[in-house]
């Protein structure tokens, strides 16, 4: 998989998270069927290996399914076995050199210009701007100037509305978590999160 190529084509990264482990499996499988192809689960969330291991065998080896919130070098190794094709993280940490020597893409977090230098030198894939709520397009924007070859992805506050505002700041995507998913890794209605798929891959078409 070319985390890249997956990140321009589609242009929007679900980010699923939440306590109940059906539940979250459920809203992988129902976004993944609703035609939202980049999916990461956090690890942060309930039994979040084994929902990467089911939707892994759910979904096949060639869907974009990867883990969020990976912090260390065990955490990437873990999400690596579980069948993770790729990593977020949400700063700098250790798992970005082991993601990078498992050969997995890396979606690494970086807030100011000096955290997007490492990053980058770190061996990133892509930046996942995070928290972009902090500075919001505007400071996507003034980042690009120095910075003018990154691929940045805004994570954090990003709804229908700011994806548009973003990918017009020359995001290459945007990362979204509660705004889509809603109450769905509660056990909420599938319907809805269907209905809210359908308006998130709208607003971030060309």
């Amino acid at each position: 998989m070319n985390l890249l190529d997956e990140l321009r084509t589609h242009r929007l990264l679900a980010i699923v998270r939440g306590p109940d482990p059906a539940a979250a499996l459920s809203a992988v499988l129902t976004l993944a069927d609703s035609g939202v192809a980049l999916v990461e689960v956090s690890l942060t969330s309930a039994d979040a290996l084994d929902v990467i291991r089911r939707a892994r065998v759910a979904l096949g080896p060639d869907y974009a399914l990867g883990a969020g919130t990976v912090l260390s070098a065990e955490d990437a190794r873990a999400a690596a076995d579980a069948g993770a094709g790729f990593l977020v993280t949400p700063a700098l940490a250790p798992s970005l050199a082991e993601g990078c020597r498992l050969g997995l893409p890396v979606l690494a977090g970086a807030l100011t210009p000096t955290e997007v230098v490492q990053a980058t030198s770190g061996g990133a894939t892509a930046i996942k701007l995070f928290p972009a709520s902090l500075g919001g397009p505007d400071y996507l924007g003034a980042l690009r100037d120095p910075f003018p070859g990154a691929a940045f992805v805004p994570v954090g506050g990003v709804d229908a509305e700011g994806a548009r505002r973003y990918l017009d700041r020359g995001a290459l995507a945007v990362g979204v978590g509660s705004p889509l998913l809603g109450d769905a890794v509660r056990g909420g209605d599938p319907a809805a999160l269907r209905e809210r798929a359908t308006s998130f891959r709208a607003a971030v078409r060309r």
